[in-house]
């Protein structure tokens, strides 16, 4: 995506504030998963409080191509909450034989779950015992 794009579009990748505010300003790159996501870290002040409040320190990411929020990994998930202050790739378990790949979240395309009886496959639902009645006014 060109120049243009970055600075009127949100929903793929980063604005050029957010990259500008990553890599010059205030951003600490922490690490990048298998999807390509970075993840980013600022620190907040130390010692005691200047002003009103002490800034905390804040985690983000951007997303290597569109922002859906369930390409982020579980553990990196966990890190951006605060859940824990390690990064996930220090100390992370190998992985198990019965973990799946990741699949994107398909709702909305060409590649959603369908059920029988849905309109998009034709409206049809299979009939069942003592099937129903629609209700019609008595008139």
């Amino acid at each position: 995506m060109g120049i243009f794009g970055k600075i009127f579009t949100w929903w793929d990748g980063a604005t050029i504030g957010t990259h500008w505010w990553s890599k010059r300003v205030g951003g600490e790159h922490v690490g990048t998963d298998a999807e390509g996501n970075k993840y980013y870290r600022s620190k907040g002040k130390d010692g005691p409080n200047t002003g009103s409040y002490t800034q905390k320190e804040r985690r983000w990411v951007i997303y290597n191509g569109i922002n859906d929020a369930s390409r982020v990994p579980s553990e990196w998930h966990g890190w951006l909450h605060g859940a824990f202050d390690d990064v996930p790739e220090s100390n992370l378990p190998p992985a198990k034989i019965w973990e799946a790949d990741y699949t994107p979240n398909a709702t909305g395309s060409a590649d959603a779950y369908l059920p029988k009886g849905a309109l998009e496959r034709g409206g049809k639902r299979a009939a069942t015992d003592g099937d129903y009645e629609a209700w019609a006014p008595e008139g």
